[in-house]
Parts: structure tokens; sequence; C-alpha cells
């Protein structure tokens, strides 16, 4: 059965979330593949021809060569794919698709410098870090900073929202709410910052990476500067030494940066979820949205479920891919070609899932009067307060008097701490102070001005 819709789809990113990821396409599918080979391809011959060689005179028209990449379609696609049937190579379909192009352009004298000295690892080893590097940029970091944006705003809106924090899963000394989601904002920014410092690296060197049939050809050409050169004006640092592929040790180093960061928002996304359950927050639904199909009064926390299962799928492929492309057997194997084909499921998942988070943030209402509740409930989280002043005062066994008479009722309400203040071998203005600290007030610094 031909494949005419999403209901059809073997991926459910192509299928059941392909409105959230469709934008990936750009830069992951096949189409983008080619078109970002093709630009390699043309750069090359034409800093071929501008190298000043006897044998290929420089090109009267490189604007019609770049054009054929700006002006790529999927007409284009198809007509690369028809080579690649005959071919059963899909680098040397592109090589017969553009000796076509240059034929019909009256260019057929230059067929012969298309992919001159190449290996196909030059051309896909420089196509995907540029697919790479443009959806990061243009797509991935921008998602991010949107999403750190919304954290940034929640953080300093509930800045001075006193709250019982939790520590092994038991009430503990109290926090502020906008606090504890600063906390995911400076640790996702570091990672961003990380990955806005990336080094875009790729492989261009024949077919060995030793530039072996270049050299033979022109010898008294700097092959290495001039790889070198051309790199870099496509965006990357060439690799010095490689094999026949780039190590990939860069492209893993990149996917564990990702992966950090996929790992702090399902952090966030768990603890939004536990809160929620406390009911610290309201959920905003849609009109017309059903929590469960047997129970009415359900709302659920969907996004940040969503999100955690996507980063979970997300994960997992990243470390496969970090573990298993930097391995190759001796100057070449074929598995890395197979595992990249999959390159955009693990950025896909990631988009999906930080989108979701965004939303289920953007659902959330804080309940404060639970949240006050609870942390009145909890009063004996003041016991710190108290010990600590012991302590301070000279009152050698501070910590266990505390200890003691918090645990002979195992739940004290506020007026039964301040009553233990009555016992305590400290000055009366000293118990004033201690009178004067309540769950609300025990909450540190907070968040930073």
């Amino acid at each position: 059965m031909q494949n005419t819709t999403p209901l059809l789809a073997i991926s459910p990113l192509d299928g059941r979330y392909n409105a959230q990821v469709s934008e990936l396409s750009t830069y992951f599918s096949e189409f983008a593949l080619f078109k970002n080979r093709l630009h390699i391809e043309v750069e090359y011959l034409l800093a071929l021809a501008s190298l000043g060689l006897q044998q290929i005179a420089p090109l009267p028209d490189p604007a019609l060569l770049r054009g054929w990449v700006t002006n790529f379609s999927i007409d284009d696609a198809l007509a690369i794919k028809a080579y690649e049937r005959t071919t059963n190579h899909d680098i040397k379909a592109l090589e017969y698709f553009i000796h076509a192009k240059l034929d019909l352009a009256g260019y057929g004298n230059y067929n012969g410098w298309v992919h001159f000295g190449l290996t196909s690892q030059d051309i896909n080893n420089t196509a995907i870090p540029i697919s790479l590097k443009n959806f990061v940029n243009r797509v991935y970091i921008p998602l991010c900073q949107s999403f750190i944006s919304e954290l940034d705003t929640f953080a300093r809106q509930w800045q001075h929202v006193p709250m019982l924090a939790r520590t092994h899963g038991q009430p503990a000394s109290p926090t502020k709410l906008g606090k504890e989601i600063a906390v995911f904002e400076v640790r996702l920014q570091k990672q961003l910052n990380q990955l806005a410092a990336f080094t875009w690296e790729g492989k261009f060197g024949g077919a060995t990476g030793n530039f072996n049939a270049h050299k033979v050809a022109f010898s008294h050409i700097d092959w290495i500067e001039f790889a070198k050169q051309l790199l870099n004006t496509l965006g990357l640092e060439r690799q010095i030494l490689t094999t026949q592929i780039e190590h990939y040790d860069s492209l893993a180093e990149l996917f564990n940066i990702i992966a950090r960061i996929n790992t702090i928002i399902t952090d966030f996304s768990r603890d939004m979820w536990g809160y929620i359950s406390l009911n610290y927050f309201k959920l905003t639904l849609k009109p017309g949205e059903v929590g469960s199909s047997a129970m009415p009064h359900k709302v659920n926390p969907i996004d940040f479920e969503n999100a955690e299962g996507n980063l979970g799928l997300a994960n997992a492929v990243f470390a496969h891919l970090a573990a298993k492309l930097p391995v190759s057997r001796w100057q070449r194997d074929l598995s890395d070609s197979t595992v990249l084909r999959s390159l955009g499921v693990p950025f896909g998942h990631s988009v999906l899932a930080l989108k979701s988070a965004m939303n289920g943030l953007q659902k959330c209402t804080p309940n404060l009067s639970a949240i006050q509740d609870d942390l009145i409930n909890n009063a004996v989280v003041v016991a710190e307060a108290y010990q600590v002043i012991l302590r301070r005062e000279g009152v050698a066994d501070g910590y266990e008097r505390i200890k003691e008479l918090t645990r002979i009722n195992y739940k004290p309400s506020l007026a039964d701490m301040q009553s233990i203040i009555d016992t305590l071998p400290v000055s009366e203005a000293v118990k004033q102070e201690l009178r004067a600290i309540t769950p609300e007030s025990y909450t540190g610094y907070g968040y930073p001005a």
C-alpha cells in the first residue's frame, strides 16, 4: 500500500507527530542529504577550476552551478535516485547527475573533474556535518533558548513563593518555587553554551585520508591547504589525520552534549509531574480535552510524560551513535553509513520532547494555597534552624536536643515547634529570635537577584 497519509507511517515522527517535527525534513531527509552533497561537489569543482591548472580552466558561470543547489527540486532528487537504480551507489549516481547538468549547460568538458580524486566519504563527511550545523544553529539552539526564556519568566514570576522542599521524598528545609525552576534554567544554559561553542569538523582527504590520488596527479599543489580552505568556506574545520572516514569523535561529543540537555529536561519533566501530583500546580485544559476515557475528573500531566518518553528514546539512539560511530574496522567499513541514515530520529524525538515540556510548563499555574498549606503542615522543617542556632550559642548537644524533641511528635505544628523553644538553655533574646522563624521565612537566599 502506498503511503499517502501519516496514518500509514511506520515512525510516529512521520505519522502522529509529524506536524511538530516536520521542519526537520529540511535537514535530515534524503532530499536534504542529496542537496548538501550536491553543494559539496559543486564547491569542490569550482575550487579545482580556480587553481590555475593548465588542464582545467575556471568555470565561466559559477552562479549557474550554485543555482543547481539553490533550486534543487524533488525532480532533481528523483533523477539521482534513477541513476542509483543502475549504479547501486548514491554518490556515483550524484556524479552522473552532475555530468548530465554540465552537458546540458554546454560544460561537458568538465565532467572528468567532477568528484576528481575523491571518495564518497569526502562528500558525506562534509555534507552531514553541514546539515547538523544548520539544524543546530537554526532550529535546535533557538528552541532551547525559547525554553530557557520560559523557565526564566516563570522563575522570576514565582521567585517569592515559599515552598516545602523534599529530599529523599521527605519534607526538608523550605525553598522558593522560582529558585527551583531557575536551577533547570542554569543547568540548560551551561550546556547550551557548550553547544554554541562546538567546533564543526569534516573529513576531506581521498580514499584513505592521504590525498594519494591528488598528490600523484598534481604533486606541486598543497592539497592539505586546499582542503583546509575549502572546508573553511563551507563553515567546517578539516580533520587533519583520518582514514577513509572521519573519526566521528566530534560528533560523539555533539551527541553527548544534546543527551545531557535531554537528561536535564527529563529531570525537569519528572519534577513537574511530581509537583502536579502534589497539587502544587493546576493545569489549563483546552475546551473538550479529556483526561481519561473512564474517569471524568482526570486532568493528566501528559505533556511532561510525553517529553520524558521521547527524551528516553532520543538518548538511547544518541548513546548508540556516540558509541558506534567512532569505531570502524581498519580504514573503513559501512556500518557508520547505515546508522547515520537514522540521524534525524534522535533529534526528532528531542525536538518533540522539548516542545512538549514547554507546552506543559505553559499550562501550569501555581496552586498557592496548596503550596502554602503543605509548608504550614510541615512546620518541623524549622528544626534545622533551631539546631544550628543552638550550636552557634554553644549548646554542644543542640542537634540531639532538637532531634529528641521533634521525634516525640511525628508531625508537630508550628505552635508545637515553638513550645520547644521554652525548654532550650538560651537567653530570652535568642528565644525570641527562634520564635520569629517560620516555614515561610526560612528559605535562605531563594532566587538570586
